[in-house]
């Protein structure tokens, strides 16, 4: 099985991006997704970003990662994208 996992784009530097993953920053490729911008919200999958998701997308997704692995997952479901915040 394959998982793409959503992220963030922070910085950007030629065609590499620092992607914040709830709180976990790493590098990736946008070589596939080479309109990607910063705050944009992509979808990674071994180091490459495949697909500029719409923000809304990227919110249901977190939610159903903060469903399935839990509490820890639940605060970054709402905390880089802004809900539930008061």
């Amino acid at each position: 099985m394959c998982l793409a996992v959503p992220g963030k784009i922070l910085s950007l530097k030629n065609s590499n991006a620092e992607v914040d993953f709830s709180g976990v920053k790493r590098q990736v490729s946008l070589d596939l997704v080479p309109a990607a911008k910063k705050n944009d919200y992509v979808l990674v999958h071994a180091g490459f970003a495949i697909q500029v998701l719409d923000p809304k997308e990227a919110a249901e997704t977190l939610k159903v990662f903060a469903e399935v692995f839990g509490k820890d997952h639940a605060d970054a479901a709402s905390g880089p994208l802004g809900h539930n915040k008061p």
